[in-house]
Parts: structure tokens; sequence; C-alpha cells
């Protein structure tokens, strides 16, 4: 099934001048297709709704879809696995729509079909725990002709659990005969990768460039990694590999930075590729080391904001690393040099969760983040992280890129779900949250996944994605959010 990135013709509005030429001996004008979207705003899982919406953004709609315990259609040996995160979406020529979703505790990815009301109606497997040598799938993100002219392809980050640490790349549209198989790409490195994401086309007419969250944690020094791919338009396999370099005599450690002040970057160009060999080598050039890159996104709009790299620093409390890195997480800001990526651009810390009374006191371990044109999207995986601002479940936050503001969304209402008996106080997540809007005909449109921890209600792993069926209180649910501003 083919993709057709463009929204399908559903209907037509003819303007009545049009009937009025023809009725008058005259030359019709031309009719211009208006597409008119299908897609039905309610629930479909049997799952309650477990998000709870600030008094704020009261006026948001949050529709349950599809949950680890529902049953579809026309696949009903379909598991909706175990820990699900990194997502995307694309609309097929026939109008119905293919959600690809890694499934980080299975090690594997889902293709989710949905039919033009966007009811989820058919699941399978195209990467399985075999494939991925049992390595976690965490977040992903899509390559499209629309904002990188070329694809489709779908890249995801390979972290913890088995040996295929790195990005891997899969056909959305892949057998799922071939399930066993995988294509991982050697160029953009080793790391223990969250997430790989490509920039807009527009940033560097020619380029493609790349973005790639290291998530290593260690308990004396920071040493997650931001790195960069930088290849010929259309290229993933032949391009240079980079590290991020804070060029400031005076910054050592992240914690050097403040919120709110810019510090100036470059690139430095890694010869290695191995995943130990990559951390000596950038380390040893000055790479910036952070508590632990969490996932990235890029800003849309113009090809000046494609340029405007964010990314988040989920945090780590550990006694040796107080003052080097975050502890509660910290949301930075990249700009790229307009000419060069790898030439002087500057780097800002523009949300910092360890300042009391700061605007972003609140935050416990920031996770993944969604970049509209206008605000950035931040989600919580909850890490333990002591404080009494830090005493609440798994946050959905909205940052205004233009006012520098931070409001909290929504929360995870996991009381409502301990009482139905759907799990334990046991942190939730919020993660994979993608913007839908343009795909789907319908503005302010988007998705977003929880990881349900310690939900006891069944053994929620498919064993088309992973042989082992063992984990069975890590269920996940998928939301559609209508209302939010892009």
């Amino acid at each position: 099934m083919k993709n057709f990135y463009q929204l399908s013709l559903i209907g037509l509005i003819i303007l009545s001048s049009c009937n009025d030429k023809i009725n008058q001996g005259g030359e019709p004008e031309e009719v211009i297709p208006v597409p008119v979207s299908e897609v039905e705003f309610k629930a479909h899982s049997i799952s309650p709704n477990f998000l709870k919406l600030t008094s704020e953004f009261s006026s948001v709609d949050v529709y349950p879809i599809l949950s680890s315990e529902d049953q579809l259609e026309e696949s009903p040996n379909f598991i909706y696995g175990s820990m699900a995160d990194g997502a995307g979406l694309l609309k097929n020529e026939d109008g119905t729509y293919t959600l690809i979703n890694n499934i980080e505790a299975d090690f594997s990815i889902a293709r989710i079909t949905f039919d033009k009301t966007f009811k989820p109606v058919k699941g399978e497997y195209i990467l399985n725990a075999i494939a991925t040598v049992a390595t976690a799938q965490c977040s992903g993100s899509l390559i499209t002709p629309e904002e990188h002219g070329f694809g489709p392809f779908y890249l995801s980050g390979g972290e913890w659990g088995g040996s295929s640490n790195g990005v891997f790349i899969t056909d959305p549209y892949k057998d799922p005969v071939t399930a066993f198989a995988a294509e991982m790409l050697p160029a953009f490195g080793q790391w223990v990768t969250e997430n790989a994401v490509l920039i807009g086309q527009d940033a560097f007419p020619g380029k493609t460039v790349a973005f790639i969250g290291d998530n290593q944690g260690e308990n004396d020094i920071p040493s997650g990694q931001l790195g960069m791919y930088v290849g010929d338009h259309g290229d993933l396999r032949n391009g240079k590999l980079y590290g991020l370099q804070v060029t400031d005599e005076n910054i050592m450690y992240e914690m050097d930075m403040e919120e709110g002040k810019s510090y100036p970057v470059e690139f430095v160009e890694l010869g290695e590729r191995l995943l130990e060999d990559i951390d000596e080598e950038a380390k040893n050039k000055g790479v910036m080391g952070f508590s632990r890159v969490e996932d990235l996104d890029w800003r849309r709009g113009s090809a000046k904001n494609n340029r405007e790299v964010y990314f988040c620093v989920t945090g780590r409390d550990k006694p040796d690393l107080h003052g080097k890195g975050t502890i509660s997480g910290r949301v930075y800001k990249v700009v790229l040099n307009e000419e060069d990526p790898t030439k002087a651009g500057t780097i800002t810390c523009v949300l910092d969760g360890d300042i009391l009374g700061g605007k972003a006191e609140s935050f416990h371990s920031p996770d993944n983040i969604l970049v509209t044109e206008n605000y950035a999207y931040i989600q919580e995986d909850p890490n333990g992280i002591s404080g009494a601002d830090k005493e609440h479940f798994a946050r959905l936050y909205q940052y205004d890129l233009k006012k520098r503001t931070l409001k909290t969304v929504l929360e995870c209402d996991q009381l409502a779900a301990i009482e139905q008996g759907y799990g334990t106080t046991k942190s939730w997540e919020i993660t994979g949250m993608i913007d839908i809007s343009e795909t789907i005909g319908e503005d302010n449109s988007f998705l977003l996944i929880t990881q349900n921890h310690g939900w006891v209600k069944g053994g929620f792993t498919d064993p088309a994605a992973n042989p082992d069926v063992s984990r069975s209180n890590e269920g996940s649910m998928l939301y559609l959010i209508k209302g939010l501003d892009r």
C-alpha cells in the first residue's frame, strides 16, 4: 500500500459563480477540489481515559483510541504491546492511515492501520525482537518527501537491552513476513540511542542533517552526547559524524550553563563509529556531556526555524554528578549556523528543572519532546527525584517558544487508574507525542502515548513481537488529542 502524501479528495466544493457562468452561457471557472476530512473524534478503546487536563486547557478534547487490552477487528490476535513509544503517521492512497509505533519493552516496531474515520482496525509487527537482538526501540521519527525531500522511512533508536545500539531505518510498508530482518545506519554511529531526527530540508539545501540523542548515563561525569550526521541530500550512509562542543572556555560541565543565557558551540568531527570508541573519542575532543540526552526535535516553519533544534536532558540524581549534570532535567535549544551546521552556533538552556522557584521547578525527568512552529510539548518519565515540587505523576507541558512561558497541559490520573483496577502507583510515562494535523486534515490534532507501568490487568506482549511474553505489567495506551495550539 503506497503513501499518497496528500489529503485524499473526499468531496468537492463548487463555487456558485461557476454555475452562474454556465447558466449564462459563459466559460465555467475551474473547479477546485477541497479536501474534506472524514476523521471522527471519538473514543475507540475499551480502556478509560486516564489523562487529567488542567483548568487552563479544559477546552481540549482527549480520546483513548487504542490500548493493550483492545482487540482489533481485522487482527484479533494482535496485542498493542509493552511500553509503546516513538511513532509516525502516514496517510495512504485509499484514505486510510498507517501508524508506525515503537514498542519499547518488546524490542519491536508495530504497524497499525486506521480506517478513514481514524478508527484502529488492524495491527501487525514489522520489526521484532529477533531483528533488533532484543534492543529497546525508544523514540522514533519519520522521513517524508514533504519535510525532507525523500522517503518515506522510519528511524528508531536502539537504546537499552540488547547489543544493537544505534539507529534503525525501516520501510513503513515493510512486509511483516520479514519482521526478523533489520537494517541499521552505521554512518550514524553507535550510541545509547534514544532517537535520531532529520531536520527540515529547507534548513540546509542540498544537505541531509540529522541529530542523534545519546542517553548514556554514568555516575561520576555527564556522558550523554548530542551527535550530528551530515550527508548529501538523501544520503544516510556516506556522510560524516560530529559531536557538539561548547567552545566557551569557562564551560566544563552542562551545569556551568545558566538558564536563558546562550553559549557558543561548534560540532567536531568524529572518526569512530562503535559505541565505546565514539564515547572515548568524543570525551577526548571536548564534546559536551549531558546527564542523559533523551528525545529531540526541530522547529517547524521557515528555514530559519528549521535550524533550531530542541532536546531534553532527563537528569540523574547521583552524588558525584551534583554540580556537573542536571538532576531534575533540562531542555536545551541549539541554533545552527545558517551557512554550515558544523560551524559556530549557540546553545541555550531554555528550561532548568533544578532552579527552585524557577518556571520549570516542577520538572520531573523531561523525556520526550515535540516541537511545532510556536510551541514545544515536553513529556515526563518520572525517575524518582525527591522534592515537594516533584511529587506528581507524569505531566505534559506546553512551552511557548516566543513568550518563553511554561504551562502544564495534563497529568496522568493514576489514582483513578488504581480505583478502577488498572495498576499501582508506579509512575507511568507520557511519550510518543506527534502532530498529525496536516496528515489528517484537522488542525490542532495530536497523538499521545502513555506507558502504563504496573498495569495488572493481563499479559501485554505479542509473541509476534517478542517470543518472551513474560512482561505482563507494562501496558500501553494511545490517545487522540484535539484542541492544542500548534
